[in-house]
This record gives structure tokens, C-alpha cells and sequence, in this order.
């Protein structure tokens, strides 16, 4: 019966292992970058308001170009009223139509108009503002798109040191159980020659247990890290994992803080657009109290019978409109309109002041960082060596097991701990280039 539970537990791990083989996809960081670009729904929600806002700054070549509409009516009539003007369109009237007796009781009459119509903008002052209020909104999405493609970037380096430092850790406590196993077997044979007790290879036991334990972790989350990997890319990983080609470093390179925001971020560009574009619109709101002037036009074609062409006629002129007083609507707009630039421009200040503060809160975390990472090697130094010694010592009988466990304890902790801290001095060491980018 145990010999079962034991092919049964053999079976079990090579299964597993097996499987972790067989649904891994090997990447690179600038494989996930190059697909990113290309699939990530952030972008695409980015790319699409942008659109949005070109669309709209679009519309406003209204301004300029003509507008012209068509259309063609049929009518059946015995209104006297319209019936002497249908004919007068038709250019059919006679010496006959001007009886009294047909003038106010006229046979039904029948006109078909085909109407061209044109309308040309030539001052129209508060439109011009608005124009230039959709170009700086335009812009903005536009940049702040750009932005958008930068944070992805950093998210991707995150995600990526992420399932690197996953990788690590299963390398790590691979490590620790291959320890934890051969002091199993070192006990096993004490205890067998009554060397020592059997609360010692309990004890090695609990130990090894829970670095299995540590270990399953450790692979959940190589697959967390490879589905929000696959989430970047918009990709459907049916049950794999990404493995990365690059591995992560146990040291790391140092870099000089900057104190300072780059005047070429494109987020604060973006907030500096958006500023501009309810100061156009504040204008825009003003100028709406000028007049306009638009010129306008038609050709029209008129016939007893559909899509005739009988008689024909055009009209031209020219319109200057004042909207003098609109029950406070006007004013009230451009009140509106002041408060919300006022509101954008105190906004965008408070979006760089926090910026700036964010910047300088970064700069002492990557200092930090770094002297975490220092003391953390010199730790994983000391562990290293003091497991060495009572490794050595228990092998001559002169230290206790649970002396030597604590010790591979701690060493394979420590070795966790600085693949920890280089990950975090990475990650903030990526987004203080992402602050000042």
C-alpha cells in the first residue's frame, strides 16, 4: 500500500513537471513591445480618441468651405396663393390666368422644384477661435496618446522583471529543496545509526515540506505574471506560460537621479494643449457677440412634370446677422467658458507640482533602493558562509539540525530578498526614466 502512495506521488510531480515543460513559451521583451504596440487595448482606446478629437477639429473646415444641399419637391395644389406662383416658376402664366373667377378658385396645379442651394461662411470671428480650441484639443490626445504608448512600455519592463524575478524564485527554492532533500538524507542515515533522534528527521521533513509549498507558489506566480503579460499583448495564452529570454540579474547598474522635470514630457505638453483649448474657447465665447457675415445662393428648376427642366432661376446674396441680445445665454457661455479655463490653468498647475513631488519621492526611493540592495548582498554573504560552517559542522557531529535548518533557511530567504530588492531598484529605476522622459 505504500509502495502505491509512493508511484502515485512519483506519477504526480512528473506529470507536473512535465506539463511546466511542455506550455512554455520562450519570449523576449522586445517581442511583447513590438506586439504591444500593435494589440494592446489601451492604445487602441488612446488611438480611437484621438480620432475622435481630429474628427471634431475637422468639422470645423465648415468654417471655410462651402455648404450645399439639394433637394426636389412635388407639389399638388389648388391655393390660389400658390397656384399662381407655380405657374409664375413654371414661366407658363397667360393673359388668361389673371381672371378674378380663376385667381381665387383655380383648377389643381401641379410643380415639381429642383433646388440647388449654397452657403459660404466669409466672417465668422467666433468660429475661427473655436477652430483653433479643436486644433489644441486635437494635440492633446495626440500627445497624450504618446504617453499612453510610454506607460505601456513601462508596464511592459514591470511585467517582464516581474516574470523574471517568478523564474528566480523557482530557481531559488529548486535550489533550497535540493538542499533541504540531501540534509533529509544525511539525517535518514544518523538516524538509522541511532546518531540522532526522530524529532530531527521530522524536523527536516517539515522543512522540506514547506519549501514544496514556497515552490508552488512560486510557479502560480510565473503564471500570474505570464497572464498579465498575455493581457498587455491582448493574447490568449490557453494555459501556458511565457518564459523570458533574458534572466534576471542578482546586481545592478546605478544611474545618476535627475531632480528636475523634462519640459518635453508629453503629459504635461498634453495638460498645456488642453489649457490652450478652453483659452480658445473662452475667446470664442467672447467673439460670438461680433457679427457674422455669409454669403448664400441658389439654382432652381421648376416643371409641371417630375425631374422636368422647363424654367430655371437663381438667387445670390449676402447675410450680416447680430445676435444683439439673446436672454443672457451669450453671457452666460462665456462665463462658463472663462471659469473653465480658469479652472484648467489651476489644474494643469496642480497636475506639475504634483508631478514634481512625485519626481523627488522617486529619487530617494531609488536611493534607497540601491543601499537596499547593498546591505542585502552583504547579508546574503553572511548567510552564505555561516550556513557553510555549520553545514560543516553538523557533518562532525558539533551542531544541532535545527541550528543547520535555520541556517539554509536564512541563506536561501536572503537569496530571495536581494532578487527582491534588485527587482524593486529596477522597477523604480524604470519609472524615475519614465517620470523624467
Amino acid at each position: 500500500m505504500k509502495k502505491t502512495k509512493l508511484y502515485a506521488a512519483i506519477a504526480l510531480v512528473l506529470t507536473q513537471t512535465i506539463s511546466w515543460a511542455q506550455d512554455t513559451i520562450v519570449i523576449s521583451k522586445k517581442e511583447i513591445i513590438n506586439k504591444a504596440a500593435d494589440k494592446n487595448l489601451q492604445i487602441k482606446i488612446a488611438d480611437q480618441s484621438f480620432k475622435a478629437a481630429q474628427a471634431d477639429y475637422r468639422q470645423s473646415n465648415a468654417l471655410f468651405l462651402p455648404s450645399i444641399t439639394a433637394s426636389h419637391t412635388g407639389i399638388s395644389t389648388t391655393n390660389p396663393l400658390m397656384a399662381f406662383g407655380s405657374k409664375l416658376n413654371q414661366e407658363i402664366l397667360t393673359q388668361a390666368d389673371f381672371n378674378p373667377a380663376l385667381l381665387n378658385n383655380p383648377a389643381r396645379t401641379q410643380n415639381f422644384a429642383t433646388k440647388i442651394e449654397i452657403l459660404q461662411p466669409l466672417i465668422n470671428v467666433d468660429g475661427y477661435y473655436g477652430r483653433q480650441a479643436a486644433k489644441a484639443k486635437m494635440e492633446a490626445f495626440q500627445l497624450q496618446t504618446e504617453r499612453t504608448k510610454e506607460y505601456l512600455e513601462l508596464e511592459i519592463n514591470k511585467a517582464y522583471m516581474q516574470l523574471q524575478l517568478a523564474y528566480k524564485a523557482v530557481s531559488v527554492l529548486n535550489k533550497a529543496n535540493t538542499t533541504a532533500l540531501s540534509n533529509l538524507q544525511v539525517v535518514n542515515n544518523y538516524f538509522k545509526q541511532s546518531m540522532l533522534q526522530k524529532t530531527d528527521v521530522l524536523t527536516v521533513e517539515v522543512r522540506v515540506n514547506e519549501i514544496k509549498n514556497q515552490l508552488q507558489y512560486a510557479k502560480s506566480n510565473v503564471q500570474n505574471a505570464s497572464d498579465y503579460l498575455a493581457f498587455l499583448i491582448n493574447e490568449d495564452l490557453n494555459n501556458s506560460v511565457f518564459k523570458p529570454i533574458e534572466t534576471l540579474e542578482n546586481s545592478i547598474n546605478t544611474i545618476a537621479t535627475n531632480p528636475l522635470l523634462s519640459g518635453e514630457r508629453k503629459d504635461l505638453l498634453a495638460m498645456d494643449q488642453s489649457v490652450k483649448a478652453y483659452e480658445k474657447m473662452a475667446q470664442s465665447s467672447q467673439m460670438n457677440f461680433l457679427p457674422r457675415l455669409n454669403a448664400f445662393g441658389s439654382y432652381e428648376l421648376y416643371d409641371k412634370n417630375i425631374l422636368g427642366m422647363g424654367a430655371s432661376g437663381y438667387l445670390v446674396g449676402a447675410q450680416l446677422s447680430w445676435n444683439v441680445f439673446d436672454g443672457y445665454k451669450s453671457i452666460g457661455k462665456m462665463e462658463k467658458a472663462k471659469a473653465e479655463h480658469q479652472k484648467s490653468s489651476i489644474e494643469n498647475q496642480q497636475y506639475k507640482a504634483q508631478s514634481q513631488i512625485e519626481l523627488n519621492k522617486t529619487n530617494r526611493q531609488l536611493k534607497d533602493a540601491e543601499n537596499k540592495v547593498n546591505l542585502t548582498q552583504l547579508a546574503l554573504q553572511q548567510s552564505e558562509e555561516a550556513y557553510r560552517i555549520r553545514n560543516n559542522r553538523f557533518q562532525q557531529g558539533l551542531e544541532k539540525t535545527s541550528d543547520l535548518l535555520q541556517a539554509a533557511t536564512q541563506m536561501s530567504q536572503k537569496e530571495l530578498e536581494l532578487l527582491q530588492a534588485v527587482f524593486e531598484y529596477n522597477i523604480t529605476k524604470e519609472y524615475l526614466q519614465f517620470l523624467t522622459k
